[in-house]
């Protein structure tokens, strides 16, 4: 099977363009299988989540780094944060657990959120320092903690801050910021203390990813991008010769594609 992969990603990292002269889309790597999600980090290491309830690890080349078998244990995985290659976030949002992998996907530590009297938690995200952002809905707050659950910082609670509530669906820690990303209110942006700093009207984009210069999307069916200097919006309509794909996810400048039968990655 590995070997199978890996003449796979050899026989389409040579870039070929599609057919479609029009397409800003090239295919650059595509594993088969049943995929439930997936995810790719800044090292270019591809991670799966697999409908046999496994998590795996391949390099850019399709060779297989690790797996992890255990994925079942707290329940349905809710989100998979692979923004720093060392340390896996898998966030399994109906028992309120985290469980924290190492770079060969063995378990560092699981974090039981309830223990802690964290009792509703939309989002998670690694923070630069190598703890952990999460947003407690309960109360309304953002909140850093470390590896055992022990809150490091909480903002204040957001209802009075902003005269409403709000529900993000990611964090990202990048470019020294803080984003939290609601789609039906916007792009909130934080400095690493939690203090408010702008609002970025962006809505109902999904798989948010954030960049030097970009922030980017997916929302009707297309590509968006935002430019976080000249504050300009554009678009790039996913061609609809594409094979029918379920679910768009964009990751270290690449667009990743899920059908019924793999994974399929574009460089853009």
């Amino acid at each position: 099977m590995k070997k199978f992969l890996s003449i796979i990603f050899l026989l389409v990292l040579c870039q070929t363009l599609f057919a479609q002269k029009d397409t800003a889309f090239r295919l650059i790597g595509t594993l088969p299988g049943e995929i439930a999600d997936a995810a790719i980090d800044n090292l270019s290491n591809v991670y799966i989540l697999t409908t046999a309830d496994q998590l795996k690890k391949y390099n850019a080349s399709g060779d297989s780094l690790a797996v992890y078998n255990n994925v079942r244990k707290f329940g349905k995985v809710y989100s998979i944060d692979v923004s720093n290659p060392l340390k896996v976030l898998l966030y399994y949002k109906d028992f309120a657990t985290i469980v924290v992998l190492d770079r060969l996907l063995s378990i560092r530590t699981t974090i039981v959120l309830r223990r802690k009297n964290i009792l509703q938690v939309t989002a998670i995200g690694q923070s630069f320092d190598n703890n952990i952002w999460i947003f407690d809905a309960f109360d309304n707050k953002l909140k850093k903690i470390d590896d055992e659950g022990n809150v490091l910082l909480e903002t204040p609670d957001f209802r009075q801050v902003f005269n409403q509530g709000l529900n993000p669906q990611q964090i990202i820690d990048q470019n020294n910021q803080l984003y939290l990303y609601d789609p039906e209110n916007g792009l909130f942006v934080f400095d690493y203390y939690g203090t408010f700093k702008r609002k970025i009207p962006l809505l109902g984009w999904s798989n948010l990813s954030i960049t030097d210069k970009y922030i980017l999307g997916i929302s009707n069916e297309s590509l968006q991008s935002y430019n976080v200097s000249t504050l300009m919006q554009s678009e790039q309509k996913i061609p609809g010769s594409f094979t029918p794909y379920y679910r768009y996810y964009i990751s270290n400048n690449k667009l990743i594609a899920l059908s019924k039968d793999g994974l399929h990655i574009y460089g853009y």
